[in-house]
């Protein structure tokens, strides 16, 4: 629904009453702002009560104003511009408490994505991913933080780990045109979804591949070209993509792979413990 939302109050716009047609004019033209206003401070922004707010949410078929909100939010994250980011952020965050104010809101959306993630979405993928023949792990632009920090992982805990590196549209198809069944695609893309990475997942679904989506919510267009998906909370920090969400998933992804596979990471460990020794990899305590 938060896609169609706009077009949803254009269509409805004649059959308002003369309140909700004020409401519905000020959301399309400032949905930026909309989004993070309260019932109250949209009444008063646009010049009528709270219960004609409440109203207007009733009239577009949502269960209260929080709903409409929620929706509002969402359609936000693949719609604003930078720029845009920026000064939704400045009002959303005191410039005297940036510090607390990111962080706190960095604790909510772990918590958020403790409690929107799927157990059963979340332990297929584990079955999955420990039975695949080839990982492919692919995420562009901010989502490459992520990417190489689950390749990574994985290329320590698997030997059969491919991180798609995202130069040009072109080397992605280079590096994935072998791909097949028994194989398992992760595209990981959060607002604003890469075309890139839904390409490269239809593709990989396409030749028989598990494709497995880590995305932020079940409106996320890679949920499409995936056969499971795993959702995290994530949202924009001024011009910032907040990622904290994403990676406490998969940080619990790579641990439930290594429970399962105990004894065969403590063997790679043991070995790599000895070569890092060998190589003086690390810093030594005197």
């Amino acid at each position: 629904m938060p896609k169609d939302l706009l077009k949803k109050i254009e269509d409805n716009y004649k059959k308002f009453s003369k309140g909700q047609k004020l409401i519905g004019a000020f959301i399309i033209k400032q949905y930026d702002k909309a989004a993070f206003m309260t019932a109250s401070k949209l009444g008063k922004a646009v010049g009528v009560s709270e219960s004609t707010v409440v109203r207007f949410a009733t009239e577009l078929g949502y269960d209260g104003y929080p709903s409409l909100q929620k929706a509002l939010q969402e359609l936000i994250k693949t719609k604003l511009t930078s720029v845009q980011r920026i000064e939704v952020a400045n009002e959303k965050i005191a410039k005297s408490g940036v510090l607390r104010g990111v962080m706190l809101s960095d604790i909510d959306k772990i918590r958020a994505t403790m409690e929107k993630t799927s157990e059963d979405n979340f332990e297929k993928a584990v079955e999955t991913l420990i039975n695949a023949k080839k990982i492919y792990i692919l995420g562009v632009r901010s989502s490459s933080a992520l990417a190489s920090f689950m390749g990574f992982y994985f290329n320590l805990i698997f030997d059969n780990v491919k991180l798609v590196q995202t130069t040009s549209a072109s080397e992605i198809y280079e590096q994935i045109h072998r791909i097949e069944k028994g194989d398992v695609m992760i595209g990981i893309s959060f607002p604003r979804y890469s075309k890139r990475t839904i390409r490269a997942m239809e593709y990989s679904l396409d030749n028989g591949a598990d494709v497995i989506a880590i995305t932020d919510s079940e409106e996320s267009p890679l949920i499409k070209c995936s056969n499971n998906h795993l959702t995290a909370s994530s949202d924009m920090v001024s011009f910032v993509d907040s990622l904290v969400g994403p990676l406490s998933l998969i940080n619990a992804l790579i641990a439930a792979i290594g429970v399962r596979k105990q004894d065969e990471i403590s063997a790679t460990f043991h070995k790599l413990e000895r070569m890092w020794e060998e190589y003086d990899v690390y810093q030594k305590n005197d």
